[in-house]
């Protein structure tokens, strides 16, 4: 029998496997079912490296804000909100949200001027993709890209699958032109889909009454409220929108809002087969994050909203923040460049990284207020970036007084200020790691951690320095810890990294002996 050399290559590929040798990704297909998909590698190296990403809540629903009161209106859930007017549709309280009373005063009566009206307003024209890029790439993030469809069921592509989207309503693919400027910047293309919960967030509207019959499409069939089964309508075009996105724009990240866990394994599992194994067919690491329990944890990576585990976790995670509102919302309030750098530095220090959101305007300009605290973030990891990026959690995560009481989402709501007493540890190798003071060093800066009392580090150290300066610095290794003298000047305004060579692994240096390096 007569064999080509790929056929004899297959064969040879078979029997190496056979005795032990990992084959490698491109010979393997992906099945529909959780056994084969755990056999993923779901935190590939980039991922692993990457730490920072951005993608940017924008759509028809950031005009729906304007005019708004800022404090009590809901942001990216005026489309569910506008149709609870406490009588027709049950709340809380019983009584009318503020996104209703704000869309009858701005839009009138939902039942005749409905979620369709924000669609046909939307109008892009401060949308520029290139100072996009620019300004994601000027902050430090290796991966970005667009909330390609948020929970009103509206695309920002081109869509064939749907005919609400951003070419029919607005006469832009931001999707497209944002792919071809953040890759041109060496940045990986991500998407984030949260239409899974279409099916409640246009419940009320149904309930309220005057949805259209031919604007089904976008609405969803007509339920009720208490509906937590969707239809077959809805699986097939939830579908057909996610496998149009992949097909077109081939991202590097997929990112899942909730809710997706109330659907079926099925649907789950048909994705993730057919998203890997494109990933097959293109050759790249591809990254699918989710919330809740929608995968299991050996399929994909686990995020936590606006949260944080208290320790480190051995499989990569991933943390989606916002430093303000999610949408464009008049008046908002942001977290400081202070605040953003510190969770970031918590977050690599326990094996996770950072999706920040940006809130562009809603003719899709980026708020000065937002491009500002991008911009300090990237002067920030000019300097300390080699503490960041390509890094992995060193022994101890860290050190201080301030700690989160619990991990978990939404643990952002607690204000936690980090002292210059409050270290966090990353590694580059076991011969070089970095002790992170999460504020200006002054005195002396003590890690406990090291002190040769205890045992965490039996190497000795031969140099320590402050990434971004050239001072020579003081230091002491004894029962204390390792003891360094506060330079005289720092190189940034928030945390500041020292990097630490050792001589490499020694038998035992613990139980009193000290070592000393002061110029």
């Amino acid at each position: 029998m007569q064999f080509s050399f790929l056929r004899k290559l297959v064969l040879l590929v078979a029997v190496v496997s056979v005795v032990g040798v990992t084959t490698t990704k491109a010979q393997e297909k992906f099945e529909e079912n959780w056994e084969s998909l755990s056999k993923v590698d779901e935190q590939p190296e980039w991922f692993r490296d990457a730490k920072f990403g951005i993608y940017a809540h924008w759509g028809p629903v950031s005009n729906a804000f304007v005019g708004a009161d800022a404090k009590t209106h809901y942001a990216g859930w005026h489309g569910m909100k506008m149709y609870e007017d406490g009588k027709k549709v049950p709340t809380k309280n019983g009584k009318a949200t503020t996104n209703f009373v704000h869309h009858k005063k701005k839009y009138g009566d939902p039942k005749r001027h409905g979620y369709t009206e924000i669609i046909e307003e939307f109008k892009p024209t401060g949308f520029n993709a290139k100072e996009w890029a620019d300004l994601f790439a000027e902050s430090g993030a290796k991966f970005a890209g667009p909330v390609a469809m948020h929970h009103d069921n509206f695309a920002m592509w081109d869509a064939k699958s749907t005919r609400w989207n951003s070419m029919n309503y607005g006469g832009i693919d931001p999707s497209a032109a944002l792919k071809k400027e953040i890759e041109a910047k060496g940045m990986k293309f991500m998407g984030s889909f949260h239409h899974a919960f279409t099916w409640k967030y246009f419940a009320p509207a149904h309930k309220y009454g005057g949805v259209n019959p031919k604007d089904y499409d976008l609405y969803t069939n007509p339920h009720s409220l208490e509906s937590d089964t969707p239809d077959a309508d809805f699986y097939e075009q939830w579908w057909a929108k996610l496998k149009e996105f992949i097909d077109v724009y081939q991202p590097d990240v997929i990112w899942f809002d909730w809710w997706l866990e109330n659907m079926t394994e099925e649907c789950r599992q048909k994705f993730l087969a057919y998203y890997y194994n494109k990933g097959i067919e293109w050759n790249k690491d591809v990254v699918v994050c989710y919330k809740e329990t929608t995968f299991p944890e050996e399929t994909a990576i686990k995020d936590y909203e606006r949260g944080r585990p208290n320790q480190p976790k051995e499989q990569v995670w991933l943390t989606d923040t916002s430093p303000g509102q999610w949408f464009y919302r008049p008046g908002a309030k942001f977290k400081t460049p202070n605040e953003l750098v510190d969770i970031l530095v918590d977050i690599v220090a326990k094996n996770g990284s950072m999706l920040l959101n940006v809130p562009p305007n809603p003719d899709g300009s980026i708020p000065e207020e937002m491009a500002y605290l991008l911009r300090e973030m990237g002067g920030w990891l000019k300097i300390n970036g080699e503490a960041i990026f390509k890094t992995r959690p060193w022994t101890v995560f860290g050190e201080g007084p301030t700690r989160l009481p619990e991990g978990g989402h939404k643990i952002e709501k607690l204000k936690i200020e980090y002292k210059n007493s409050d270290i966090r540890y990353t590694k580059k190798s076991d011969k070089e790691f970095y002790a992170i003071v999460m504020d200006k060093p002054e005195g002396e800066t003590i890690l406990k951690t090291l002190s040769t009392d205890i045992g965490v580090l039996n190497s000795n150290i031969v140099n320590i320095e402050l990434l971004g300066s050239d001072e020579k610095i003081s230091w002491e290794r004894d029962s204390r810890g390792l003891v360094i003298k506060a330079p005289k000047s720092v190189p940034s305004q928030y945390a500041h990294a020292y990097k630490i060579t050792l001589e490499g692994y020694t038998e035992n240096n613990i139980g009193g002996a000290v070592e000393t390096h002061v110029d």
